[in-house]
């Protein structure tokens, strides 16, 4: 079967469960990101994307179709739209673009990106990721994760006026050029296990698990005593061995389970 490609040609587009405006929305793409076309039908495509490999159904109006060489080249972008209100790029017919954090800027060149055969003006300093395997900075991570503090919060979003909880923890590590997963259950596969809280380092991520034991919310370790999550909004909260602590709830809101390092 001929295989098709596309790339994400509005600053944020919402990736539903099913073929329908009235469907969950289950996470968002950003500018720049691009994907493998699984099904099209009159209106919707269904899409893996990827840098994450998250499937979903989209309005195909939200996609500029790209040949599999531009798909693949597109795996090596190193530019990103750094934590940043003033990240916009401009189109050939004047009209502007106001991306999100962690959006990418594809085939970027001399203060230009490209969409297909779509050329945009980058009007801001990009986030460069680093070719020569030098590691991200944990403080780092924590200053792009803190800049999203009280964004609301909205299942499946990944962007400053609505984010997730794993939403959050995917888009501060992007920024840093480590590529989670999109679930919390998904990240919580991934990196390298720390024993205890007393063990953990700044950056480190914390899962949280229901009853059932299923991972449901996942957040990033300041230090061994505060947490940056979201959870009615991105905030910071006191945790412990037993687990979050809201002061403003005067109790327990999630039991921690897991910490993970990806560093």
């Amino acid at each position: 079967m001929e295989q098709h490609f596309a790339i994400c040609r509005v600053a944020v587009a919402p990736l539903r469960t099913e073929p329908s405006d009235k469907a969950e929305i289950s996470t968002q793409l950003l500018f720049g990101d691009h994907v493998e076309i699984l099904q099209q039908t009159e209106k919707w495509w269904q899409v893996r994307n990827a840098a994450d490999e998250y499937i979903g159904w989209s309005d195909f109006k939200q996609f500029s179709k790209i040949t599999l060489e531009q798909y693949l080249a597109n795996h090596n972008s190193r530019y990103l739209a750094p934590a940043s209100l003033q990240n916009t790029i401009q189109a050939e017919d004047g009209s502007l673009y106001h991306l999100s954090p962690g959006s990418s800027l594809p085939l970027y060149d001399s203060g230009c990106c490209y969409l297909g055969d779509q050329k945009f003006q980058v009007m801001f300093q990009p986030r460069i990721l680093q070719e020569d395997g030098t590691p991200a900075k944990a403080s780092d991570i924590i200053k792009d994760a803190q800049f999203f503090l009280n964004a609301s919060y909205l299942w499946g979003g990944k962007n400053l006026f609505g984010i997730d909880c794993s939403g959050l923890v995917q888009i501060a590590y992007r920024l840093n050029g480590i590529q989670l997963k999109r679930d919390a259950w998904q990240q919580a596969e991934q990196g390298t296990a720390v024993a205890s809280l007393s063990e953990a380092q700044t950056s480190d991520v914390a899962f949280f698990t229901n009853d059932e034991g299923r991972v449901i919310h996942v957040g990033i370790l300041l230090d061994q005593d505060r947490i940056i999550h979201a959870s009615g909004k991105v905030r910071t909260d006191q945790i412990d061995q037993e687990g979050i602590y809201n002061q403003e709830l005067g109790r327990y809101t999630h039991k921690l389970s897991d910490i993970k390092r990806y560093l």
